[in-house]
Parts: C-alpha cells; structure tokens; sequence
C-alpha cells in the first residue's frame, strides 16, 4: 500500500470515530463513515440544483440573507448556532449563495449540545436524542401568534387590503410533531390541540424513522407494530384512531384519507366564501404564490394565473386563517404521520369557522 493511499484510509477511519465521539445519530451508529457520507450525498440536504439552494444565484451580490440563512446552507447554519464564535441563535452576516448542508452542520460540538429548541412563535422544547439540528430548520415560520398579531383589530368577514396571504414555509415537519406545544398551525381561540406526538419507543424522533443521512423512511420499523406495512407505499394505509372525522362512514380507510378528505374539503369552503362574501374568486396552485385570483372562475389554477401579479388580494381575517391552515396541512406532506390528531383538529376547527358565515354540509364530521 502507497503512503498516498494509507494516509487517505487512515482519514477516513479517523473521521469516523470523530463523528461517533461527536454523539452521532441514532440510526447511523451502524453506518461507517463511507457509507455514511455516500447517503448524504444522495440526500435533499446536498442537492445542489435544489431551489433551497440555488434561489439566490442570480442575487447581486449572491449571498443567502439573515433571515434565510440559518437553514440554507452550513456557513448560515454554524453562524446561527455560533459555531463560527459569534452569538448563538441569531445569524449576524449573509452567507455565500450555493452552499448545501455539509456533514459539519450537525456534528459539531455546538448542535450536539443544544438542550432547547426556539420555535417561530416564541415556545421553546426540549429536543429528544439528537433532533435539535431537525427542530431548527424543519418548523414553520410563523404560527398562531403572528397570524394573530395580523389579524388583530379587524373585523372576521371583512375585506382588508392590508391582508396578504401568511405562508408557514416548507418542510415543517417538526412544527406538525410537536403540536399545540410548538403553535405552529393557526389554533382557534378555547380549543384544545394535540401536543407532542411522541409515537412510540424507538419511532420519537426525526432520525428513528428517516435515515440521518440519506433522509430515507424507513418503512421496516413502521412494520413492527402495523402489520400492513411491507414497503413505503403502505403508510398510507396505517390508522390507529377509531373516529370518522371526514363523514364518509369509513372507518377503515387509513388516516392519511382522512387528511386528505378533509384538507380538499377546507379549499372547497375557502372558494365558497371567497365567492360569497369576499366578493372575489380564489384559486390555489401548488407553486407560488399559491392563493391567487381565479379570473376566468373555473375552480383550476390555470398556468397564467399562477404568476404574483396576480396574487390573492381580497383577504378577509377569517380567510386568513382557514388558508394558513390549508397551506400548514399541504407543507407536511407525512403530517398524517407526524401527528394525525393535530393536523385534523386544524381542518376539523377551519371548516367550522368558515361555517360560521357560508353553508357547509358538516353531517358526520367529527373532531378528534
């Protein structure tokens, strides 16, 4: 063996036992550092064609901002942790566009010791095991609060044309598992909300179920207590809640039917009200800006209405809340998963709400 090649194995053996001594995550302790770092490289977190990570290329100067840069990228990642020795929980410079997420932005002394977690809304939880680096990129960016806050002084079924859509943001996983503790969906005022979804022993946390590397589900441990599971496509099929919260009469359907059933129900009511009492059609695309005007009235985001110019802009409170809702239950899409009880109290309480102004057939529905 060349003297090139030994030097090469002994780094990356030594590397290894670096990220093992770091506290590494669950499911990798039966990954060595190749196989590790070959799933990382296929995953989400290093894609770099990825608009997480390319949206700001063709910026002058090509820099991510403060306010984005936490989650996109390592250097804004180690400046919100203060890795890079200035204050933690603040990112105090714009980091270089283009950047992914690197193995350094988990294992590092700073993340491993992290013992609270801030969500946008104020609430801070304990992580359990190593989530904490999961909590702080995979949550909402507003939640009840902000939304309130928005709101506020304005009368329910009014058209305000200092309203504007509230997005929570992508991928908010860990803001749909912590539930009422997080404030993360809109939670109407003298209802109770689900709090952390815990799961079971051994499927707690973010990497007990998604490989900390590659991100992958791993399908095989929902195996072991729900015998239809034999691949990833039978998750759908998982329901453990008794109640038909949709009112189709179908109690054996999965809970992810039940998600969906009523999350499709909620839009058809935002429709009916925008027509009736906003005085004005709305439409949702899967893209942004996502709510925008339905000008030809036929019910389908048709790809020249989906642009900003054309943006929802017949806002009232009460829709505000019920399309936060929608957007909220779209932006998870293992929110039938993550906390199913959470996520149809949402929907569940924004069709009653809207019911309160337009006519909905609520027969059957029922709230968990």
């Amino acid at each position: 063996m060349n003297a090139r090649r030994f030097t090469f194995l002994f780094l990356v053996a030594s590397l290894g036992v670096v990220l093992l001594a770091l506290g590494s995550l669950r499911n990798s302790t039966t990954e060595n550092v190749v196989q590790a770092t070959g799933r990382h490289a296929t995953s989400g977190h290093t894609d770099r064609g990825s608009q997480a990570f390319t949206h700001w290329n063709n910026d002058d100067p090509p820099v991510v901002p403060t306010q984005c840069a936490a989650c996109h990228g390592t250097p804004g990642f180690l400046d919100f942790l203060g890795e890079d020795g200035s204050a933690p929980g603040t990112v105090d410079q714009a980091a270089p566009a283009g950047e992914v997420v690197q193995c350094n932005a988990c294992h590092n002394p700073s993340a491993h010791a992290l013992e609270r977690v801030a969500f946008n809304s104020g609430a801070e939880v304990e992580p359990v095991g190593s989530e904490a680096p999961c909590l702080i990129c995979h949550q909402s960016r507003q939640s009840t609060d902000s939304v309130e806050a928005a709101l506020q002084g304005l009368a329910d079924d009014v058209v305000s044309p200092d309203l504007s859509f509230i997005d929570p943001h992508y991928k908010i996983a860990a803001s749909t598992q912590r539930g009422s503790a997080a404030r993360s969906g809109y939670q109407y005022p003298d209802r109770q909300y689900a709090g952390y979804f815990a799961h079971a022993a051994g499927a707690e946390i973010c990497t007990d179920c998604h490989n900390p590397h590659s991100l992958a589900v791993q399908p095989q441990l929902c195996a072991t207590c729900h015998s239809n599971v034999a691949g990833i496509g039978d998750l759908t099929g998982i329901r453990t809640q008794p109640g038909d919260y949709d009112g189709d009469g179908d109690t054996r359907e999965g809970i992810h039917s039940e998600v969906v059933s009523l999350h499709e129900r909620l839009l058809d009511a935002l429709q009916q009200y925008a027509r009736s009492v906003a005085g004005k059609p709305i439409v949702y695309g899967a893209a942004f800006p996502y709510f925008v005007v339905d000008s030809n009235d036929n019910g389908m985001a048709d790809p020249e209405e989906m642009n900003p110019g054309n943006r929802y802009d017949a806002w009232t409170p009460r829709m505000i809340r019920a399309a936060y809702n929608y957007q909220f239950v779209q932006k998870d899409g293992g929110g039938y998963v993550h906390n199913a009880r959470y996520v149809l109290q949402l929907l569940h309480d924004s069709l009653v709400d809207l019911g309160e102004t337009i006519s909905l057939p609520a027969a059957g529905l029922s709230r968990p």
